[in-house]
């Protein structure tokens, strides 16, 4: 029986999921959020099949489709020779009831999740409340505090760590985040121009050795959205210079006309990791999402393994809290879910990265071949879409024992 509430450290998407799937099995549950309300981060914004599964179980379904936009086919392009290989998710319409991918600012997620939440009374959502440290015994974890009041202490059952790369509680588990970061950082803006006017899917991949990009549209006030591009910059270059609109302009200009001055929305730059914690526990703290690991954007994989490891994770730890006996199953998930991210999410995207950037003309051709080819099969596009979407990755999880 469970004495004390279950914290769970950082109201992102990440967090607020978990908080909910345990609320909504009963489980007393504390959220520490250090902001003074739900975080707005721009950079993830797209939900692959299972994951939109796995929210509409937990009732958020209908609220993120209706806030979302549907992306049923993608394309990866070559910069001097137009479209590679396009993809329809459509081919794996059997195997999902959600055959698209969604765009929708992770920070809306987070708003459903708070706002389902409220009809939870097992659940407490702490903002300005920050985890700063945590000591543990057989028994339970005391959760250190920073509140506007002053430092406290809570009294946890099990303490998860969804605060991100940054982790305090997984600094705090004395555990090595093992990895590397890109040497090159990332240029982020938004556009309100309609790149499907030019011919592009609401998701593509431009390959080029210098200036590769992502584009993916995200929802905006009316139609047609706002599109987001992601572009490498120079390890050598300021934030200033980066930002700066003669950069930006030469960065959208180079791959549509040269001849217009483009509507900036917004701009940020940000480092890109490659990381997976040594474990997600010890004892009886846990990690999910960012703080257990981190990858490149090239696929929108981050967001929705996070979610996997909060659906994951929720469902063994509400049957270890009935049955203490059932301990080891909090071990299962940690195999579980860093098996598969080293497998799948790390080996993808670092693969998605190399095939966009890659310098070798002859290595570069035959890589797009390649991607002509599969696309061209609908065997071999049913598997590359099984994986790419995440499917794959989540029934691989769930056959490790």
């Amino acid at each position: 029986m469970q004495r004390n509430p279950v914290v769970v450290a950082g109201g992102g998407p990440v967090g607020l999921v978990t908080t909910l799937a345990l609320a909504r099995q009963g489980v007393d549950v504390i959220l520490l959020e250090g902001e003074e309300s739900i975080p707005r981060d721009l950079r993830a914004g797209t939900f692959h099949p299972p994951t939109v599964e796995m929210l509409d179980a937990l009732g958020l379904g209908e609220a993120l489709l209706k806030e979302g936009i549907k992306v049923p086919e993608w394309q990866i392009r070559d910069r001097r020779h137009g479209v590679v290989a396009q993809f329809d998710l459509g081919i794996i319409s059997d195997q999902t009831r959600y055959p698209f991918r969604l765009h929708c600012e992770q920070h809306k997620l987070s708003h459903i999740a708070h706002e389902a939440l409220q009809q939870y009374p097992n659940a407490r959502v702490l903002f300005s409340h920050r985890c700063t440290g945590f000591t543990q015994d057989a028994d339970g974890v005391t959760v250190n505090v920073e509140t506007p009041a002053g430092a406290e202490e809570i009294r946890a059952s099990y303490l998860i760590g969804a605060d991100g790369v940054r982790s305090t509680v997984r600094k705090g588990m004395d555990i090595e985040f093992e990895g590397f970061t890109w040497p090159e950082r990332f240029l982020v803006f938004a556009t309100p121009y309609d790149l499907r006017e030019q011919g592009f899917t609401g998701n593509a991949y431009i390959a080029d050795p210098d200036e590769w990009c992502a584009i993916f549209i995200q929802p905006h006030q009316g139609p047609p959205g706002i599109w987001r591009i992601a572009f490498p910059t120079l390890p050598e270059m300021d934030e200033e210079q980066i930002l700066s609109d003669e950069f930006v302009q030469s960065r959208i200009q180079g791959f549509l006309s040269p001849d217009q001055t483009y509507d900036i929305a917004y701009r940020s730059v940000y480092r890109v990791h490659q990381r997976v914690a040594s474990t997600f526990r010890v004892g009886r703290v846990l990690l999910a999402g960012d703080s257990a690991h981190v990858n490149n954007p090239l696929g929108g994989m981050g967001l929705n393994s996070g979610i996997h490891d909060a659906v994951n994770l929720t469902e063994k730890l509400v049957a270890v809290l009935a049955d203490p006996q059932r301990g080891d199953d909090l071990d299962l998930y940690v195999r579980q879910r860093r098996q598969t991210n080293i497998e799948y999410v790390q080996a993808i995207t670092i693969r998605n990265k190399r095939l966009l950037e890659e310098r070798d003309p002859d290595i570069r051709r035959k890589h797009l071949d390649e991607m002509r080819d599969i696309a061209a099969d609908k065997d071999q596009a049913r598997g590359y879409l099984l994986n790419s979407s995440m499917i794959a990755s989540v029934r691989r999880a769930q056959q490790i024992q």
